[in-house]
Parts: C-alpha cells; sequence; structure tokens
C-alpha cells in the first residue's frame, strides 16, 4: 500500500481535526504565561475566597482546561498555592469535569470522521478495537504523565468513542498522583510566580516526576505493542 497517498487523505480529510489538536497544545503555553503575570502583580486575586467563589473557581478551571487555556499543573500550583488542603477535593473534581467537556468538545469538532477514515482500513479498525477494549488503562496511563497534555489527550482518546462513565473515573485516578505532587508544591511555595516558573519540589519530586514519565510512556509502549499484535494477528485470521 502506498502510504503518501493515504497520508494525504488522512490530513485532507482531518484537517480540522488536526489544527484543533495543534492548538491544544500551543494554546495553554501562552495563556498560563500570561496568568503568571497577572497573578503575580495582583498577589491577592485568589486569597480568601469564600465558599461560593470557590466554586465558582472550580467551575471556571473546569472550562479552561477543557478549552485547553490553562495547563492541569498550572492548575494544581496555583490551586494549593491560594487554596491549601480544603481546595484539592474540588481540583480532582474539576479534573474530571474538564476530561468530559473535553470529550464533547472533540465530539463536536471531529464528528467521528477520523475513526471513520480508520475504519476503511481493517488492521486499523481492529487495532482501535483492541485500543477501547483496554480504555481502562489506555486511559490511566496517558493521565499519569505530567508530560502529555491533558486537552490534547481529550481529544486523541475521544476518537476512540469511550463510553464517558469510564472516561470520567480513569482520567480521575490517572490524574491523582501528579494532581496530588504539583498540589503539594503549590502549598508549599511562598511566591505564586516563583511556583510557576521554577517549582522547587526537590531531589524527591525530581525523581518521582520522572518515574511517572517513565511509567506512562512504559506502559503505553507495552499497550501498543500488545493491542497492534493482537490486531495483526486477527487480520491474518480473516484474510
Amino acid at each position: 500500500m502506498n502510504v503518501l497517498p493515504v497520508l494525504r487523505a488522512l490530513l485532507r480529510e482531518n484537517a480540522s481535526t488536526f489544527i484543533s489538536m495543534l492548538l491544544l497544545v500551543v494554546v495553554p503555553v501562552v495563556v498560563s504565561s500570561t496568568l503568571a503575570v497577572v497573578l503575580y502583580q495582583y498577589q491577592d486575586l485568589l486569597a480568601n475566597l469564600s465558599w461560593g467563589q470557590m466554586l465558582l473557581y472550580f467551575a471556571v478551571i473546569s472550562v479552561t482546561m477543557a478549552f485547553a487555556l490553562t495547563p492541569t499543573t498550572f492548575v494544581a500550583l496555583v490551586s494549593g498555592f491560594y487554596l491549601g488542603w480544603g481546595g484539592f477535593a474540588g481540583i480532582v473534581v474539576s479534573y474530571g469535569i474538564a476530561a468530559l467537556l473535553g470529550y464533547a468538545l472533540a465530539q463536536l469538532i471531529d464528528h467521528g470522521k477520523m475513526m471513520s477514515f480508520l475504519n476503511r482500513f481493517e488492521k486499523a479498525r481492529i487495532l482501535m478495537q483492541e485500543l477501547r477494549h483496554e480504555s481502562w488503562v489506555l486511559i490511566i496511563l496517558t493521565r499519569i504523565s505530567p508530560v502529555l497534555p491533558f486537552a490534547l489527550m481529550n481529544f486523541v482518546l475521544s476518537l476512540l468513542q469511550i463510553d464517558k462513565r469510564k472516561f470520567f473515573i480513569a482520567s480521575i485516578v490517572g490524574m491523582l498522583p501528579r494532581t496530588l505532587f504539583f498540589y503539594w508544591v503549590g502549598t508549599q511555595a511562598r511566591d505564586v510566580l516563583s511556583v510557576l516558573q521554577s517549582p522547587d519540589s526537590g531531589t524527591g519530586g525530581k525523581l518521582l516526576v520522572i518515574a511517572l514519565i517513565i511509567i506512562s510512556i512504559g506502559g503505553l509502549y507495552l499497550l501498543f505493542d500488545r493491542a497492534l499484535k493482537r490486531a495483526l494477528q486477527k487480520a491474518a485470521g480473516k484474510s
């Protein structure tokens, strides 16, 4: 099979999907940098929030994370700094809501076009089915890593058309280790700008982040390798 015509067709028929995925990587970096300066200039902006204001804050960040306006690490650090441990549960739930909103946004943009394209190819269709069967582990592994963009992963995972309830729960479970860590770093900070620019997590913290990245990458490699082998076996059995 000639690969170039397939790639051209993939890009042509799914241009809006790929452009959206690119924006989900670039936009959070730009917006979070701007917000960091704003928070530094107005140090008391989020200090001493009432319960009503805190609920509004959780609702706002759920939307901003879903639309890739604020990275999840940024939110954890800032929330830890301003809210303390009293706001931790709200942040965890906000991540889950943001995941569902991102899932819905991706489906609205893609309209199933990517999966429809992949389904034209037998091996790709079977591979997607295998990954869908492993969706619980797949979601958790993508969420564990601090370097995989949250909003982009919402978009990519939504293309598999995973059950929304499973998507919500697995996203929260996968996000929990790094959320707990970066939230703790935020609670220890004395200055919001410094913690955003260079979080002082110490050697132990750096090793934890590296470990989470290795677990995520290694786990995803093994999962994809196993799913690909099963897909090729099933495709061979049908031919």
